[in-house]
């Protein structure tokens, strides 16, 4: 099963590009080779644009709080399970006390950097990392692999309880929707949304049928068509119906 998962506003959008940046992150700086490490590097760069808002930290604290007192709320209801309420706001508690205690703005101590920041300067040019630009950055390259790691981590770890947040709330968001068994009729789907307000689409579809979802949606409708690729990889419409299940996530 494929999950495709479709954004409706510019803050859950943020927040799933920054995910994505994270897996790619933890993948490549768990690498060895030298060229494995340039990526990690220069992902980390990648975050600070993404991230370079300076409301989101405090957006994830205050969805940490919001989601904090709704389950308190919860806690008195006889038919939910305190342990799990308990061990959840645990969580909510110390992924908020690590993010307050983060000073400054997000990736200060990498701005703060000139020799990083002159390695994120000829990154944006293409090969501009090559080593007769930056003859300091390939000696580096040069060291250990243990080194190369503790470094990287040490200037990804001031980050870190900021993806630890956009974790959890991306995590909630995502249990707060029921799936739902749907079929697109001649590959194509409606659905009215009376106004109502979604955080984020989820649809999951069985990679066997070849079906590729281009989702369309605000708080009136909801609209997917569903393509197929060729030999030679471009779109084309599918004319089949097609099974799915759809889940709509908000808090």
């Amino acid at each position: 099963m494929i999950v495709y998962e479709y954004p409706f506003n510019e803050r859950i959008r943020t927040l799933l590009r920054l995910e994505d940046l994270y897996e790619k992150f933890k993948f490549f700086v768990h690498q060895e080779h030298p060229m494995q490490h340039h990526v990690a590097l220069a992902t980390i760069f990648d975050m600070l644009e993404v991230a370079g808002r300076a409301d989101l930290k405090s957006d994830l604290l205050q969805e940490l709080e919001r989601q904090k007192q709704s389950l308190l709320a919860f806690r008195s209801n006889p038919n939910v399970a305190s342990d799990v309420v308990d061990a959840v706001l645990g969580e909510l508690e110390s992924v908020s006390a690590n993010l307050v205690a983060a000073q400054g703005k997000t990736g200060q101590n990498v701005r703060d950097n000139e020799w990083l920041m002159s390695i994120r300067g000829r990154t944006i040019i293409p090969g501009g990392a090559c080593e007769f630009d930056l003859p300091s950055y390939h000696a580096w390259q040069r060291r250990s692999a243990e080194q190369r790691y503790a470094d990287i981590m040490g200037w990804f770890g001031p980050l870190a309880p900021l993806f630890d947040a956009l974790a959890l709330v991306l995590r909630l968001l995502r249990e707060s929707g029921t799936p739902v068994k749907m079929i697109a009729v001649a590959g194509s789907y409606q659905q009215m949304l009376q106004g109502k307000v979604y955080q984020m689409l989820r649809l999951t579809v069985d990679e066997r049928q070849g079906a590729i979802p281009e989702i369309s949606a605000n708080k009136y409708m909801l609209w997917v068509r569903f393509t197929t690729q060729g030999g030679d990889l471009k779109p084309k419409a599918l004319e089949e119906d097609v099974p799915f299940d759809l889940t709509l996530c908000n808090f």
